[in-house]
């Protein structure tokens, strides 16, 4: 599909542009400047036709802040990635010294530049921004992105500039989102991955604000990381921003397949790493924990085993999951995780064939058979998994509600024994015959 770049200095309301454009509240929008720091990609449609959507952090020419260089960066490079630019400027401020900066920048830029003179809401600042004809640019279109003024004109001139049909991103492609705490490592290991800058990485817990989509396609594997806004303890959300980088952390983690855990090797495995390895299990997702950071660690024979024991003990009773010792700087067994990652995602879609299934767990069922109620034998007969996303197993029998926890724990172990579900939460349902 074609790509449209949103660009612009802070706080001109790209943003709004963005969220406007793809029809949800993707992109975190706030009056505060410099909100959004990585690129942030949607799809919009129009005309007919889809089309990817990049939202970009402010540019700001010659910032001496570490995270005004990342994003100068970061805008470059979706500049690259993109098939048409979207220049935002705004009417209220005029034209400033960054808007020109930028405009030298664009018209070296042999790709198609429309500007948009945003917060336009009524007929004075429509002749107010006619001044923006001084950038040099023969496509402009006054909007106010607030309200959704003006930006049907804006879409039609936008999809009017994709002639040639591009390859369509296939929606059946597995997701695997990278979730874990604040600092824990992954936009390092996204970059490392992907090989390129591909978001802002900082020393500083909660550089990622919005969930970010990588396409991967290297080495004969084809999937789409999320790298995700650092999941906090909700005490220590001080601001709406912390609050809306978690929200778009849990939708990411819910759009996913798979989510790779990653725990800070030099802080072990902490409560909130059991949260979030909780809730991914509530969901229904493949998992596969990586303690990143490993190269920092001074070990023996048996520290990885002792630590896969430790971690373990606390994340049961699911505890049927892949635990693997990488560091992204390092680029240690990262690969081996994306490797493990696709495995657990098969795993997700495993189907036990009714027979086969039966088969076996009726010969472990008489094997040992659940406990007596009021006199009574429990007999299950039956056995089926169910047509859902999430491996799933009705047990058919004549008192469904008297099987006790201990003995679900039991078949779930069992239906792990004999077929392969690591990594992937069992859902098991008790039916009356």
């Amino acid at each position: 599909m074609y790509t449209v770049a949103i660009v612009g200095r802070p706080n001109v309301g790209k943003s709004t542009l963005f969220n406007r454009l793809i029809g949800e509240r993707k992109a975190i929008v706030d009056d505060i400047s410099g909100v959004t720091r990585d690129r942030q990609y949607g799809d919009s449609e129009w005309n007919g036709k889809t089309f990817h959507v990049i939202d970009t952090g402010g540019y700001v020419a010659n910032g001496e802040d570490i995270f005004e260089k990342e994003i100068r960066e970061q805008v470059l490079i979706a500049l690259e990635e993109s098939d048409v630019i979207v220049f935002v400027v705004d009417v209220t401020a005029g034209v400033m010294g960054l808007d020109e900066e930028f405009a030298q920048l664009l018209h070296r830029s042999t790709k198609p530049v429309i500007v948009v003179v945003n917060k336009v809401d009524n007929s004075k600042r429509q002749i107010d921004g006619t001044e923006f004809y001084s950038l040099g640019f023969e496509t402009i279109h006054f909007i106010s992105s607030l309200s959704g003024s003006g930006t049907g004109d804006l879409l039609d001139d936008i999809t009017a500039l994709m002639t040639a049909e591009k390859e369509i991103l296939d929606a059946e492609l597995p997701k695997i989102a990278i979730v874990g705490q604040p600092n824990a490592g992954k936009s390092s290991l996204l970059n490392a991955l992907v090989g390129e800058q591909r978001n802002i990485v900082s020393e500083i817990a909660g550089t990622t604000r919005d969930s970010i989509h990588t396409r991967y396609n290297l080495y004969g594997k084809d999937f789409i990381l999320i790298d995700t806004a650092g999941l906090r303890k909700k005490n220590t959300e001080k601001d709406n921003i912390e609050f809306y980088a978690t929200i778009r952390a849990v939708k990411a983690l819910e759009e996913a397949d798979v989510c790779m855990l990653l725990i800070d090797a030099t802080k072990g495995i902490t409560s909130q790493d059991v949260n979030i390895f909780s809730l991914a299990a509530r969901k229904g997702k493949g998992l596969v924990i990586l303690v990143n950071k490993w190269d920092l660690i001074e070990k023996d024979t048996m520290t990885s085993k002792k630590t896969e024991e430790y971690i373990k003990e606390k994340i049961k009773p699911f505890t049927d999951v892949p635990i693997l010792f990488v560091s992204a700087t390092e680029k240690q067994r990262i690969h081996k995780a994306i490797e493990t990652a696709l495995e657990v995602n098969e795993n997700r879609g495993r189907h036990i064939p009714t027979s086969q299934l039966n088969d076996i767990m009726l010969k472990e069922i008489a094997h040992y058979p659940p406990p007596f109620y009021r006199g009574n034998a429990v007999t299950i007969k039956y056995v089926s998994q169910l047509p859902v996303v999430v491996p799933s197993f009705a047990f058919y029998c004549n008192h469904p509600t008297e099987i006790k926890e201990a003995y679900s724990n039991f078949l779930e172990n069992k239906l792990r024994s004999h077929f392969n579900f690591k990594g992937i939460p069992i859902r098991l349902f008790f039916r009356k015959k």
